[in-house]
Parts: structure tokens; sequence; C-alpha cells
């Protein structure tokens, strides 16, 4: 079982690695285009994309980069009493709480589907076995939901973009919950990267 396990951290944090160091890269593009929303606003006719588009990005950089920031260690962690616990003690609670966060993003991702699903024209409510329909050709695409801003940007895009961070995410949850399961027994799974 731990093999196979280790197995799975490898793929994920593998996957999930190289995925957050291009993202890291994303920060530019959100630089540049808010550069430019300066520059046009200053000098030229205000651009009609530039506030949403950094929105956009913004939400790309940091859903689709999250998982990485979990790997690494990096997320926000309120350290009241964690750091006088024993590595044993930190396992257990990070198991649980791990729980949690799975339970969580299982929430976030069947939302983001449905969510999903109406930006793409369907107004019934299982979004599931649309996107399978989708792919065998049983559904259609509807009239697709656009922005009620002055640009009016189709929104399936980011909402696809969040479904897949949120699925990133879960599997790098699940990842780091069998990194805890094997701590609890005495192993180490995974390779942390500085």
């Amino acid at each position: 079982m731990i093999g196979a396990m280790a197995a799975y951290v490898r793929v994920v944090d593998a996957v999930n690695y190289r995925i957050g160091r291009v993202m890291m890269w994303g920060l530019f593009a959100l630089m540049g285009i808010l550069l430019w929303s300066s520059i046009s606003k200053t000098f030229f006719l205000p651009s009609l994309w530039t506030l949403e588009m950094a929105q956009f990005a913004m939400v790309t950089y940091y859903i689709v980069g999250g998982p990485y920031s979990i790997q690494m260690g990096s997320n926000v962690r309120m350290d009241l009493f964690y750091h006088n616990w024993s590595p044993r003690k930190k396992a257990w609670f990070d198991a649980f709480t791990v729980l949690l966060l799975i339970l969580y993003l299982g929430v976030l991702l069947y939302g983001g589907l449905g969510s999903t699903a109406y930006s793409l024209g369907y107004w019934g409510d299982q979004p599931l076995s649309y996107f399978l329909g989708l792919v065998s050709g049983s559904e259609e695409i509807g009239r697709l939901e656009r922005s009620s801003t002055a640009w009016r940007p189709y929104i399936w895009p980011i909402k696809a973009i969040m479904v897949f961070g949120f699925f990133l995410m879960l599997l790098q949850a699940i990842s780091e919950f069998f990194k805890d399961i094997a701590r609890l027994n005495g192993q180490e799974i995974g390779v942390q990267r500085a």
C-alpha cells in the first residue's frame, strides 16, 4: 500500500511542481497587464480589457499555483501550538486537517463544474452528466455566459481554469494526506524541493 501511495505522491508532486514553477512567471504577465493599464490611462485612451484581464491573471496565478504552495509548505499557517508538538502529533493533526481540506476542495470542484456548465449554456442540475454528454456528443454548448462589463469577455475560460486549479489542489491535498499517513507509520515519502 505504501508503494502505491509513494507512486501517487511522486507523480502528483512532479506534475504540480512543474506547473507551479511555470505559474511563478505568471506574476510577470500580471505586472505587464497592470503596467499597460497605467500607461494607457495616462497617455492614451484607457483600455477596457485591462482590469478584468488582470483579475483573470491573478485568479489563474493563485488557483493554479496553489498546489505548488501546499507542496512547498509555503501556505499560511497559524503556528500557536504546532511548533512545540512532536512529529507524530503534527502528522495526526495534519492528516485530520487535510481531510477537511479534501472535503472542502471536493465541494469547490463540484460547484466549479456546475458554474462552468452554466457558463457554457447548461441550465440543468447535473453538471457531470452534461460534461460527459459533451464528450460523447449527446449534449451541446448553449448560449455562452459573458461578463456584464463594457469589455464583455466570455466567462467559461476562467471558470475552466478554476476547475483545473481545484482539481490539481485536490490531487495535491490527497498527496499530502498520503505523506502524513506514511509519517504516522514512521516512513517518509515524497521529496521536498527547495
